[in-house]
C-alpha cells in the first residue's frame, strides 16, 4: 500500500524503503546532517538559557539577527555573517546594560530597548531588500533546510564544533553561575564575563539555527525541547541529554514529514515541539492532581474547627 503525499512522492507502510529514498537525495542529506548539528546545539544553548531565564534576551538575539541577515543581504554578503556580527554587538550591549541594572525589570527594559532597535532595522532594511531578495529575506524569517548546499553544511560543521568545544570549556562553571550566581562569584567563578561569553555563544547558535527554522520559529528549536527537559527532570545532565534528543528528534520528524508533503518543514518542526510540550504539561499537571488526591486520602478527614468538647 502506498499513499501519495506530493508531487512524484509517496509514503509507504515500509520505512526502510521511504528511508533510502529520502537518502538518496543529496538536498535531504544536507538537510539531515545539518538539522541535526543544529538540534544538538540548540538543545544545550537551550537548556542553560531556560535555566538562567534568558528566554527574553534569546528572543532578542533572534531578532536583530534578522536585521544584520538583511542588512548583509543588501551589501551581498551572507546572512549568517550579518547575524552573527550584528548578534554579538547586541550580545555586548545586553551584557553592559545589564550591568547597570539594579533590578531585574531593568535588565529586561535595556534588552527590550534593544531588541526594538533591531526590528526598527530590520523593517527598513527589509524593505530596502524585499523586491530584489525577496527570497533570501523569505528563508531569513522563516528557514530553508531543504535549500541547504555543502557549502552551507560545512560552515555549520565548523560553527557547531566551535560552540561545542567552548561549551564544554566553561560548561561546569557555567552551570554552577546560573544555579546560584552569587555563591559562584564568592567561590572565584568569573560569573559575568561567562554571562557575556553565553551570550556571544547564543547569537553564533541564533546565526546557526535561523538556517533552520528561520527566525520567527527560533524558538521551537531553542526554547521547547530545554522547557520540556526541565520539566521532565531536575538533573542537569540528563535534562541535557534529553533536550538534545527531543531537538534532534522533532527536527528528524519536522523533515520526514516535509519530504513526503508539499508544506514547510519548518511548520512541522515547531508543531512537533510545541504539541510535545502541551503533552508534557497537560501530564504533569494530571500527576500532581493524583498526588494531592492521594495525599488528602491517605491524611483522613480532617477534624471539626471549633467542635463540642
Amino acid at each position: 500500500m502506498r499513499i501519495v503525499l506530493a508531487d512524484n512522492v509517496q509514503i509507504s507502510w515500509d520505512l526502510v524503503a521511504d528511508l533510502q529514498m529520502m537518502l538518496h537525495y543529496p538536498f535531504m542529506r544536507n538537510a539531515l546532517l545539518a538539522g541535526t548539528l543544529v538540534a544538538i546545539v540548540a538543545g544545550l544553548l537551550g537548556f542553560f538559557m531556560v535555566l538562567r531565564r534568558q528566554s527574553f534576551a534569546g528572543h532578542s538575539l533572534a531578532n536583530v539577527g534578522f536585521a544584520g541577515a538583511t542588512g548583509a543581504v543588501l551589501i551581498g554578503i551572507a546572512p549568517v555573517v550579518g547575524m552573527f556580527i550584528a548578534g554579538a554587538l547586541a550580545a555586548i550591549g545586553m551584557h553592559l546594560l545589564n550591568l547597570g541594572a539594579r533590578q531585574r525589570r531593568q535588565s529586561d527594559i535595556a534588552i527590550g530597548a534593544i531588541f526594538t532597535a533591531a526590528l526598527a532595522l530590520g523593517f527598513i532594511f527589509l524593505h530596502l531588500a524585499i523586491n530584489e531578495y525577496a527570497g533570501s529575506v523569505y528563508n531569513v524569517l522563516f528557514g530553508n533546510v531543504l535549500g541547504i548546499d555543502a557549502a552551507q553544511v560545512g560552515m555549520l560543521v565548523w560553527a557547531s564544533l566551535a560552540i561545542l568545544a567552548i561549551l564544554a570549556t566553561i560548561g561546569r562553571p557555567l552551570l554552577f553561575a546560573s544555579l546560584d550566581p552569587d555563591v559562584a562569584a564568592a567561590r572565584g567563578v568569573p560569573v559575568r564575563a561567562l554571562a557575556l561569553l553565553f551570550l556571544l555563544l547564543l547569537a553564533m547558535a541564533v546565526a546557526v539555527a535561523v538556517q533552520i527554522v528561520g527566525v520567527l520559529l527560533i524558538f521551537s528549536l531553542l526554547v521547547t525541547p530545554a522547557a520540556i527537559a526541565q520539566e521532565l527532570t531536575v538533573r542537569p545532565g540528563v535534562a541535557l541529554g534529553l533536550a538534545c534528543g527531543l531537538a534532534v528528534a522533532f527536527v528528524w520528524l519536522g523533515l520526514a514529514i516535509g519530504f513526503f508533503t508539499p508544506y514547510p518543514t519548518s511548520f512541522f518542526i515547531t508543531s512537533f515541539a510545541f504539541g510535545t510540550y502541551v503533552l508534557v504539561r497537560v501530564m504533569q499537571w494530571a500527576r500532581l492532581k493524583l498526588v494531592r488526591r492521594a495525599r488528602q486520602q491517605a491524611d483522613g478527614p480532617q477534624p471539626a474547627v471549633g467542635g463540642a468538647a
